[in-house]
């Protein structure tokens, strides 16, 4: 988004290095503006020493907002709704709200993914439920405790 960006997933104006919000960043991941170095990250509100490429992220926190819906798995009310798209493409692309694309996800995860988030820095369980909605501490433990059964 922008104009004359040579990196990729920029927003912004005239950025060459990559994921950068601002103009005339050269960097990566810098938001603001005349950025030459790759800074630290924040996470979980608060700052870290360490930059984006050194953490290893679960990989179900890269989700879609999207998701296809076939013919079969249309409810009535969905087939009613769109039943060009499903005539015609033999489905249709539902938007999904993020926190509901955020518990698909989760909930498509195994175990040991969930388990790294605790191993993120500044790990914050509260910050974590607000923006996903999830309450992972308390999903994690139920899960430990329901796999030593």
């Amino acid at each position: 988004t922008g104009d004359s960006n040579a990196g990729l997933r920029n927003t912004g104006d005239r950025n060459t290095g990559d994921n950068n919000t601002g103009d005339h960043n050269t960097g990566n991941y810098n938001t603001g503006f005349f950025n030459t170095i790759t800074p630290p990250i924040m996470m979980f509100n608060k700052p870290t020493k360490i930059k984006r490429e050194d953490i290893i992220f679960p990989k179900f926190l890269y989700f879609s907002l999207t998701e296809w819906v076939t013919k079969e798995d249309a409810t009535k009310e969905e087939k009613r709704k769109y039943k060009k798209e499903l005539k015609t493409c033999g489905g249709f692309l539902k938007r999904l709200d993020y926190k509901t694309a955020f518990r698909i996800a989760w909930n498509k995860a195994p175990y040991e993914e969930h388990k790294m988030l605790l191993d993120l820095p500044n790990w914050d369980n509260e910050v974590f439920k607000e923006i996903s909605g999830i309450d992972a501490e308390k999903k994690i433990e139920e899960e430990r405790v329901k796999n030593q059964c």
